[in-house]
C-alpha cells in the first residue's frame, strides 16, 4: 500500500493560496488615472449620447464619474464630434472636474484621431478598422508581399497619431475586436484568436518601432470561449516578447439583464482570477450607469477591491428563525452606504458563528423573537428580533466605523 510522505500542502502550494497574483504591468497614465502597474483594477464604461450634443454628453460623463467609473468612452465618428469633444473637456473642466476621457475612433480615422488626441487622455483605435483594406471577391489568400504592403500602408496613416500621443504624453488602446478583424487577417490566421492576437502585435510593433509604449491592450469578443483564449495567448506572446502592456477586458455585446451581467463575469472574473486584466468595462445593452455597480461587484467579489459592504448571509433553510430574506434587506438597506465592512446576516445558530468567522459583524437568529450580535467571533448581546437592525448600527456606531448617509 503507497503511502504518502507529506502532507498535499507540501506537494502543492499553490492548490492552497487564497491570493489572485495579478501579472506584472507597466504604469500607463490616463488623465490622472493610472492603468497597470501596481494600482487597482481601473472600471471605464462609455456613453451613448451623441458627442455633437456637448451639454448632454458632459451630463452623462459626470453620472457616470459621480458614480465610479474612473474613464469614460466617447464616440467620435467624424471630425466634428472630435472638435466637440473639446468643448465637452473644457466643460467639464469649468462646471465639475477634470474626467479621464477616451475617444474611440473608426474606419480611416487618421484626421479624426489627430484631431480629437488634443482633447482626450487616450485614443481607443481598432486595428481592424483603423486602415480600410478593401475586400475583394475572388481573393483567395495574400501573398508574404501583399501582407508586408499592406503593413507598411498601416504603419505610415499610425505614425503620425502615435508621434502625437508620445509627444502629448498620452495613450492608446489598441482595441481587437472578434467580430471585425481585417480580411488581411481573416485570410492569413482565420477567424481565430490567433488573427485577433497577431492583429494586436502587428499595431504594438508599429508603435515600439517609433518609441511609444503608453499602451493598453483589449481582444474583446462576444463569445466568452473565444475571449478567453484571445487574451490567454495575447499574455503568452506578450511574455515571449518581453512586453508588459496592461490589458482592458470585456465581453463586448454582452446584452442586457441578468445573462448580460453574467456572461461578462464569466469572461472578466475567470481572467481577473488568473491575474490578467488592469481595467474593466462590463458592455450592457442599458443605461451605462447600469454597469458601473457591475464591475464593482466583480472586484469586490474576487477581493480586488473593496467599495461597498460585503454581506454574508446563509441560504435559509428549516432551521431558520426569522424571514432571513426580508431581515438581509433591512440590513443591507441599513449599512449598504459604508464601506469595507463585513456584514453577516445568518438564520441559525447551527451555522452561523463558524461560518460568518471572517466577519466583522454578525447578526444570528439563536432562539425565536431574538436576535445576537456578534463582532467578530464575539457574542456582544441579544435583542429583540424588533430590534436587531436598530442595535447592529449602535454596535457599529460605538466602534467608530459608522458614517451618516
Amino acid at each position: 500500500m503507497q503511502t504518502i510522505d507529506k502532507p498535499l500542502r507540501d506537494l502543492d502550494n499553490n492548490l492552497f493560496d487564497t491570493t489572485i497574483h495579478r501579472r506584472k504591468t507597466r504604469p500607463v497614465k490616463v488623465g490622472n488615472v493610472t492603468v497597470g502597474g501596481n494600482n487597482p483594477v481601473v472600471v471605464q464604461s462609455m456613453i451613448n449620447e451623441d458627442t455633437l450634443d456637448v451639454d448632454a454628453s458632459v451630463a452623462a460623463i459626470r453620472r457616470l464619474h459621480e458614480i465610479g467609473c474612473e474613464i469614460v468612452r466617447v464616440t467620435v465618428p467624424s471630425l466634428a464630434h472630435a472638435k466637440a469633444v473639446g468643448e465637452i473637456k473644457a466643460k467639464l473642466a469649468q462646471t465639475y472636474q477634470p474626467v479621464p476621457l477616451v475617444a474611440d475612433v473608426h474606419h480611416n480615422g487618421m484626421k479624426i484621431a489627430l484631431e480629437v488626441a488634443k482633447h482626450v487622455d487616450k485614443v481607443r483605435i481598432n486595428p481592424g478598422l483603423y486602415v480600410f483594406e478593401k475586400p475583394s471577391s475572388d481573393r483567395t489568400s495574400y501573398s508574404a508581399e501583399e501582407f508586408a504592403q499592406i503593413g507598411e500602408k498601416i504603419k505610415e496613416t499610425l505614425e503620425p497619431l502615435v508621434v502625437s500621443l508620445r509627444e502629448q504624453g498620452k495613450a492608446m488602446r489598441i482595441g481587437v475586436n472578434h467580430g471585425s478583424l481585417s480580411e488581411r487577417m481573416l485570410f492569413t490566421y482565420g477567424d481565430t484568436p490567433e488573427g485577433m492576437v497577431e492583429s494586436a502585435l502587428e499595431f504594438i510593433k508599429i508603435c515600439e518601432s517609433l518609441d511609444f509604449r503608453n499602451l493598453v491592450i483589449s481582444m474583446k469578443a462576444s463569445r466568452v470561449p473565444v475571449m478567453l483564449a484571445a487574451y490567454r495567448l495575447m499574455v503568452k506572446r506578450m511574455d515571449e516578447l518581453g512586453m508588459d502592456y496592461p490589458l482592458h477586458l470585456g465581453v463586448t455585446e454582452a446584452g442586457d439583464g441578468e445573462y448580460g451581467r453574467i456572461k461578462s463575469t464569466a469572461g472578466i472574473g475567470t481572467l481577473l482570477a488568473e491575474g490578467i486584466g488592469d481595467t474593466i468595462r462590463v458592455s450592457l445593452t442599458e443605461a451605462p450607469e447600469k454597469e458601473i455597480p457591475v464591475c464593482y461587484s466583480i472586484l469586490q467579489a474576487l477581493g480586488l477591491r473593496k467599495t461597498m459592504v460585503e454581506y454574508v448571509a446563509c441560504p435559509s433553510c428549516g432551521r431558520t428563525l426569522f424571514n432571513l430574506e426580508e431581515v438581509l434587506h433591512q440590513v443591507r438597506e441599513a449599512t449598504k452606504h459604508l464601506t469595507g465592512l463585513d456584514i453577516a446576516v445568518m438564520g441559525c445558530i447551527v451555522n452561523g458563528p463558524g461560518e460568518m468567522a471572517d466577519a466583522d459583524y454578525g447578526y444570528v437568529g439563536k432562539q425565536p423573537g431574538y436576535i445576537s450580535l456578534y463582532r467578530g467571533r464575539e457574542e456582544i448581546k441579544k435583542v429583540p428580533e424588533t430590534e436587531g437592525v436598530k442595535e447592529l448600527i449602535n454596535l457599529i456606531k460605538a466602534d467608530g466605523k459608522w458614517v451618516d448617509p
